[in-house]
């Protein structure tokens, strides 16, 4: 089975409001329990923030004005590349499921010429493979100080591997140098999975 019939519908995947990092870490999972090895290789997670946690998108579900635009802290997409297509995987979108790589960009991140230079966004891009090994979250940046949740936790388990339970902010910051994919611009993101 190749990813586009696995993922063929959202309600395949699991989804929960305020949680990208773990319904595209889901997606992921499940192409790997359903797709083989090569499809796998081809999917990347993609954090996309800046250094002002403050990044504007288009085309949101969760937007209530007539472009339909939120600013982010960050926010969390799966990219699927192959020689054929180029696709993105966003289950917080109100564009197609999937959606083509350029439509994307294009309605959902527009160009950096849009937005102030402070609102600027970078990508950071992840293999499937290392994120479902590598990355783990206690979900405590959704505990507010009085102990309730800002937007209510998924019903399975936090996402932890071996040797960590909390590494999200390391994905989220786009300054740091780590073992975590790699960080483009928005150009250099674009080029990126165009040139595959």
């Amino acid at each position: 089975m190749d990813v586009r019939t696995a993922l063929l519908h959202p309600d395949k995947c699991v989804y929960t409001s305020c949680y990208c990092e773990e319904n595209v870490w889901k997606l992921c999972n499940l192409i790997k329990e359903s797709c083989s090895h090569e499809e796998l290789k081809r999917c990347h997670a993609v954090f996309i923030s800046n250094t002002n946690k403050q990044i504007p998108l288009w085309h949101q579900k969760a937007s209530t004005n007539a472009q339909r635009l939120v600013v982010w802290d960050y926010h969390v997409i799966m990219v699927y590349s192959s020689p054929e297509s180029n696709l993105v995987y966003d289950l917080d979108t109100e564009l197609t499921f999937p959606c083509s790589f350029l439509e994307y960009v294009g309605a959902c991140i527009g160009e950096e010429t849009l937005v102030k230079k402070e609102y600027w966004r970078k990508f950071r891009v992840v293999s499937a493979e290392d994120f479902l090994s590598k990355f783990a979250s206690d979900r405590s940046h959704m505990i507010k100080e009085d102990g309730t949740w800002f937007s209510p936790a998924p019903n399975y388990p936090p996402i932890y591997t071996a040797d960590c339970t909390n590494n999200l902010q390391s994905y989220i910051n786009m300054d740091e140098s780590n073992d975590f994919g790699i960080v483009f611009n928005l150009e250099e993101f674009r080029q990126h999975f165009l040139h595959r």
